[in-house]
């Protein structure tokens, strides 16, 4: 939603999975909230020092909006939970419907369909959110090597 929890812990996790992968010039990674909370702002300091502990650095992001154009610049846009699904997909232009995904598609294993958002809970939430995002990210890349690299 706000782009300082969820969201920014992919990225980092993404790119980090990406860069040991050798595929960092191939793939463009960026995260954005449905919601403009926190614009401008680091990620949340519990979502920093969770991914730190997994040597994963997330310092360097700073939340955005996303926007229509990125539905346009992007493969795939992911949504967390079902409400920022329906959000973006409000904003989707149409025809570029294929693009949106609930991020946990790319993990079925997991056996839930939404990454829960640890805001308002304490660090074993973030510790969560990190457990389910890795194995999303896995899926993922591996659902780019097989349709676009």
């Amino acid at each position: 939603m706000g782009n300082i929890c969820r969201s920014p812990t992919a990225e980092g996790v993404f790119t980090h999975l990406v860069n040991q992968a050798d595929l960092a010039g191939n793939i463009h990674i960026d995260s954005a909230g449905t919601h403009a909370y926190h614009v401008g702002n680091p990620p949340d300091p519990r979502a920093t020092a969770a991914a730190r502990q997994r040597n994963i650095d997330l310092t360097s992001q700073r939340a955005r909006q996303v926007r229509a154009d990125d539905f346009y610049e992007f493969d795939y846009i992911l949504a967390m939970d079902r409400s920022n699904y329906a959000d973006l997909s409000d904003l989707c232009p149409a025809g570029e419907e294929h693009r949106l995904h609930l991020f946990l598609e790319f993990a079925p294993q997991t056996g839930t369909e939404e990454v829960p958002d640890p805001y308002y809970g304490g660090d074993q939430g973030f510790e969560h959110v990190l457990n389910l995002v890795e194995q999303a990210a896995e899926g993922l890349l591996e659902d780019i090597r097989e349709k676009h690299l």
